[in-house]
This record gives structure tokens, sequence and C-alpha cells, in this order.
């Protein structure tokens, strides 16, 4: 009875509504444009990933590209210290425009601004110099998206309370995300890096790059603007937080009591092993593409419609997956084939069963259906893995009483983007260790320096991304510990709203949030 008072102090709060906790149903184009914010970090994923960055400041710039592994990730450190404290201070902010939407109209601007400069910044100047410029637009970048990823993801739970709604909403957002990677991909190496007479530089001409960093700004600015304009008029459904005043070690308490969720440590840990093995790939494929494969630029961006049409397969099949066989035995099994589907290209050219496209044209198709598969198990099992980090963040609200989707989002979203980084350090360090050149054009890298690099690429995904399989097993939250929450939740709102009718109110117990 006591935690249940403490619950019900705790959602007291300030009832601007009748029903504070019951916003109205979600509707298709709700969804929709809320989902579309999801661009920019979708754009952020193609166009600030290891795989664009490392070709761009190695090949392009002439940056060391250990240089450039080290970089990514010292960007992607700095999330360490900020993602939770915007998640704290968004879980905790009071405003006419309640607690999320602040950040995510604070955002779009500075994001489409760094955008902009990634790719103008670091021309022309030293590769000591352009490695610092670089990196300082690469942390602008990360703390800008973190500020409206984190918040109007952390909207979900409040949107979509149902166990398996949630699920359908988030297939949304993650949709937009993939399509933006794919677009993004496509249109970067099939426009503004296409190798043709206007550009005969093809990959290795900066002026394309800064043109294209022109677009994306335009283009994340409009779709973050719009999906909180979207979502707007739910303001006054959404919690608001009491008045506090928290000391240093009360912030710190509260981070801890969130993070340390048993849930949420198991997918941490999955997500950093996993996160470790995509950073690494991602890397590096560009190289393989270009090198190994012997592709074209555009040829690159022609194999980015598989990851478009798998994310509609995957906004399609999470949700009808996650109904049928639970969320834990889903993802179990999505991340089970993607370890041994990933391994199939490279495993067989050392096999000697896979020739390069050049010699045997079939072989783009096997490598546009290994994005695509890629791509359809990577949408559907960040669906899920999503959905289940917005049933710890109601875990914990049963919990502890304080509403803290912010903070376990933000928890949540750091072990990708640290493993993101350490994963494209992983790959810089095994670029230099087989001498890579800088600067190289395919076709002239020794053939023994590319047999090395795939028989170090394969045992690293082989062991980082079943790693993610095995931590998981380990996840307990399932739909009936879900709706024992939701009980929970509602018994101590329905307290509070006696409590207030009646004109009085539910003392805060000792320590309560």
């Amino acid at each position: 009875m006591q935690r249940l008072l403490r619950r019900a102090h705790f959602l007291m709060s300030e009832p601007a509504s009748p029903h504070p906790h019951a916003p109205p149903p979600l509707t298709f184009p709700v969804m929709l444009v809320y989902g579309l914010g999801a661009v920019a970090n979708g754009v952020a994923a193609a166009a600030v990933g290891g795989s664009v960055l490392q070709l761009f400041f190695n090949q392009v710039v002439g940056v060391p590209a250990v240089w450039v592994g080290a970089a990514i990730m010292v960007s992607l450190l700095a999330d360490v210290i900020i993602d939770p404290l915007i998640g704290r201070w968004s879980d905790h902010f009071r405003s006419r425009w309640g607690r999320r939407h602040p950040f995510m109209y604070a955002a779009p601007l500075p994001t489409a601004a760094f955008f902009y400069l990634l790719w103008r910044a670091p021309v022309g100047v030293t590769p000591a110099e352009a490695m610092g410029l670089g990196m300082l637009m690469m942390v602008g970048i990360r703390v800008s998206v973190a500020s409206y990823e984190i918040t109007s993801t952390a909207l979900a739970p409040e949107l979509a309370p149902g166990y398996h709604d949630r699920t359908t909403l988030l297939a949304y957002r993650w949709f937009f995300a993939i399509a933006a990677i794919a677009l993004t991909r496509m249109v970067l190496w099939g426009v503004f890096l296409r190798k043709d007479a206007a550009n005969p530089l093809g990959a290795l001409n900066p002026e394309r790059y800064a043109q294209f960093g022109m677009v994306v700004a335009g283009v994340t600015f409009v779709c973050m603007l719009a999906a909180a304009l979207a979502t707007h008029d739910r303001i006054e459904h959404l919690h608001k937080p009491p008045p506090t005043r928290a000391t240093p070690g009360e912030i710190l308490r509260e981070i801890w009591n969130a993070v340390r969720n048993p849930g949420l440590i198991v997918i941490m840990a999955s997500s950093m092993l996993g996160g470790t093995g995509v950073g690494v790939t991602e890397a590096l494929s560009n190289y393989f593409y270009l090198h190994l494969w012997r592709l074209s630029p555009q040829s690159v961006g022609l194999l980015a419609p598989g990851g478009l049409l798998a994310s509609l397969v995957g906004i399609l099949v999470a949700p009808m997956i996650s109904r049928r066989f639970g969320k834990k035995s889903s993802m179990l099994l999505l991340l089970t084939v993607s370890v041994f589907t990933s391994m199939i290209p490279i495993g067989g050219w050392l096999l000697g069963l896979i020739p390069s496209v050049d010699k045997a044209p079939w072989v783009y198709w096997l490598l546009f259906g290994d994005v695509f598969v890629a791509a359809a198990l990577g949408l559907m099992g960040i669906v899920i893995l999503t959905s289940m980090v917005a049933d710890v963040a109601t875990d914990q609200s049963a919990k502890s009483g304080t509403r803290s989707e912010g903070l376990t989002f933000a928890a949540n979203g750091l072990v990708p983007k640290f493993t993101l980084g350490f994963g494209a350090f992983v790959a810089g360090a095994i670029l230099s260790f087989v001498g890579f050149p800088i600067r190289a054009v395919p076709g002239t890298v020794d053939p023994h320096v590319l047999h090395l690099l795939a028989l170090l690429y394969l045992p690293c995904i082989l062991i980082f991304n079943g790693g993610s399989v095995a931590v998981l097993v380990f996840y307990k939250l399932d739909s009936a510990t879900h709706e024992r929450n939701l009980q929970t939740l509602q018994e101590a709102a329905a307290i509070a709203e006696e409590a207030h009718v009646a004109g009085g109110s539910t003392p805060a117990p000792e320590h309560a949030t």
C-alpha cells in the first residue's frame, strides 16, 4: 500500500485534464507523421555513420583511417554524458508545451546547420585540423539529433500504453528511419557520387559531399518539425511532472535506479555486442563494395532500394511476429537468422564460391538480397527491441513511482551509439593493420590486403552478433508482467484522482520522488 500511495502522489502532480493518462486513440495520419520524425535519425545513421565518414575523411580528405575511427568513437562517447542529461531533463521539464515538445522544437535548426557544415568545414585544411573540425560537427549532430530522438521516442509509452499497440506505433517510426537510411544511401551514391563524365572522381569528389550535406540539412529540418507539430495536440493528455529541485546526488540516484532495471541491463548488454558488430560492418561495407566486389558508386547506390523494400516488409511483419511469438522469442529468432545470413557474401568469397561482380554479374543480385535481408531483419528486430524498452520504462514507473521514459530511452540509446563508435574504431584499426592504402582507386588494391581484411572481418561479426543473441536469453518481461504494471499505475492514478476530487492530498512518503 505504501508503494501504491507513493505512485499516487507522483501521478497527482498537475491534473490539467480529467483523464491526463488516457489520450484518445491514435489515428493513422498521426502515427504516420509521428514516425516521419525518425527520418533525422535515419539520415544521421546513413550520413554520419562509419561507412561514409570513414570513406570521406580517409579517402577524400586524407586523414589516417585509425584517426577517423577514433574521432567517430569520441563523438559518440560525448553522448554518454549528454544523452542521460537530456532524458532526465525532459522527464522533469515543465512548460505549457509539456515535457518533450520544447526539445523537439529546439532541435531541427541546429541539426540542419551541423549537417550542412560537416562536409564543408574539414576540406582544404591539414589532416589534423580536418579531423578536429569534423569531430566538432559530429558531436553537434549527435547532440541535436539526440535532443529530438530521445524526447520524441519517449512519447511512445504514453501515446500507446498497450503492450502490442506500442509495437505498431514504433514500427512506423522505424519504417521511416530505415527508409531514410536506404534513400540517403541511394541519393548519395546514385546521384551525388555517381561516377560519370560530369564527375570523373566519383566517390573522391569533395564538392559532391558538400552538395549532399545541403540537401539532407533541409530534409531533416522539415521532417523533424512536421513530426513535432503532428503530436502537439496530445500535450494536454500527457503527464505533467510536479515541481522538483533535485540535488546532484538525487539526480545520480535517479539515473542509477533507471539503468539498473534488470530488463534494461539485458537489452543494453545485447545492444552493446550487436551494435559493435553493426559498427564494424557499416565502416567496412563501402570498402568491400568498391574494392572487393568492384562495384561502381552508382551500383552501390542501387543497392539501397533493397533496404527501402525491406522497410515496407518490416513495418507489416514486425507487429505480426511479436503478437504471434512474443517479443523475446521473436528477437531471438530474428537475431539468430541475421548472424548467419550476414556472413554469406564474404564467407562465400573467401571460399572461392562467390567472385567479384565484374566477373559474375549475378553476384550483384546476391548483394542486393543481402541488403534486403539484413535491413528487413534489422528493422523487425529494432521495432520489437524498442517496444521492449518501452515496456521496461513502464516497469520502472510501476516499481519506482517516477515517470522516467526519457531517461530509460536515453540510457538504452547510449549503448548502440557507443558500440557503433567502437565498431568504427575497430574497423579503422583493421584497415590500418592490413595496410589499406589512402585514396585507393578500385582495382589497384593488393588482393592479399583484401583477403586479410575479409579474414579479420568475419570473426568480428560472428563474435559480436552471436554474443548479442546469447545475452537476450536472460530477458524476463512479458505481456502478463506488463499488464500487471499497467494495473498498478491505473490503481495509483485512481487514488490520485479521488484525492484530487475530494480536495485533499496524498502525503508523500519519505524519500519519494
